[in-house]
């Protein structure tokens, strides 16, 4: 496995990870702290050393993104089927919403100056999983990755969806995904690598290393 995979691999378990979080939280109206967390934290993090520091450093990545790797690895694997469908959308949507932003080159630049804007109030709470934090986050994807063409259709509970809080934390969620499609892309990731590229991903995805 080459140090390239591995870090596609982490940027994979991401995407993975933001589309369940999704999907569980459009059924059900809660989702884990401890998987929420890294991710909303990886979308205020810009200038990370490394791709494995992005989200919690080399010690804390792998428990940090396991849902998001058990869920790839069943769904590049033979468990395809066990996966939930809205997962598999989402994560797919995700990578493809990203294509769109990395050629809007205006939005990429406004998301930068609102992430740094939020980076500085977070200063002022005792977590980013704070109400107001995932406010600002949330806004930020409705003033941009909202008005494109391209839109993510997110399916649940009316119940839950339609009450605000909810519906904020849905997309900082996505908000995350995006930031984790965009690091896959950097890092050579494309679309057709889920179909051909799955074995090399799958036995990145199994490393412990």
């Amino acid at each position: 496995m080459s140090s390239r995979e591995k870090e596609q691999s982490i940027a994979l378990s991401a995407v993975f990870q933001a589309a369940e979080l999704v999907a569980i939280l459009a059924k059900t109206g809660k989702v884990d702290n401890t998987a929420l967390q890294p991710m909303i934290d990886s979308v205020l993090l810009i200038n990370a050393s490394s791709t494995e520091d992005i989200y919690g450093g080399q010690w804390d990545y792998q428990s940090n993104l396991s849902l998001g790797r058990n869920v790839a690895k069943k769904a590049l694997g033979k468990e395809r089927s066990s996966v939930n469908p809205d997962t598999l959308r989402y994560a797919l949507s995700l990578v493809h919403l990203e294509n769109k932003l990395a050629k809007t080159p205006q939005m990429l630049s406004t998301i930068g100056q609102k992430i740094s804007q939020i980076e500085q109030k977070k200063a002022h709470y005792d977590s980013v999983l704070h109400e107001n934090i995932i406010a600002s986050i949330s806004g930020m994807y409705q003033d941009t990755l909202s008005t494109l063409p391209f839109r993510i259709q997110v399916q649940g509970d009316s119940r839950f969806l339609q009450q605000p809080y909810i519906a904020n934390q849905v997309r900082a969620i996505l908000m995350s995904g995006i930031r984790a499609a965009m690091l896959w892309r950097q890092l050579g990731g494309k679309r057709w690598h889920l179909i051909f590229k799955r074995k090399a991903l799958l036995s990145a995805l199994e490393s412990r290393s």
